[in-house]
């Protein structure tokens, strides 16, 4: 049976946590995309790193 598509941080394109690649894996984007998009929004107000540490927080790491 088909399992459902589940977010999880990637191991494969991790820089960091994995938060931005497994972003990226889920949506089928490529990972340098989602990664300038999380800069371009921690710049303009700082938003980003909160965002990106829940996120690391939340998501399960992809097994």
């Amino acid at each position: 049976m088909n399992q459902p598509k589940r977010l999880t941080r990637s191991r494969a394109n991790r820089s960091i946590a994995g938060v931005c690649g497994g972003i990226a894996e889920y949506y089928g984007w490529d990972p340098t995309i989602v990664r300038v998009a999380w800069i371009v929004l921690t710049l303009l107000g700082g938003s980003g790193i909160l965002l990106y540490l829940i996120f690391w927080l939340v998501m399960p790491d992809a097994s």
